[in-house]
């Protein structure tokens, strides 16, 4: 699965949601209010990382397109 082949997904246990998606050569990351903001890859690990290593949100990672 390639970067632009997934849609990431980071739950709060209170239900508010990021997601982050690769976009052509960039990523953008979408609010739980809809607001899109761009960012970089670093910033998507910035974000990836502590979740994962914490626990605190639930990560799921789908595949889009093809």
């Amino acid at each position: 699965m390639r970067n632009d082949e997934c849609k990431i997904r980071l739950i709060t246990p209170s239900g508010k949601e990021q997601v982050f998606l690769k976009e052509e050569d960039h990523w953008v990351q979408t609010s739980t209010r809809g607001i899109k903001r761009p960012c970089t890859a670093e910033q998507v690990l910035s974000h990836l990382l502590p979740a994962l290593y914490f626990g605190r949100v639930t990560t799921k990672v789908e595949r889009i397109g093809g």
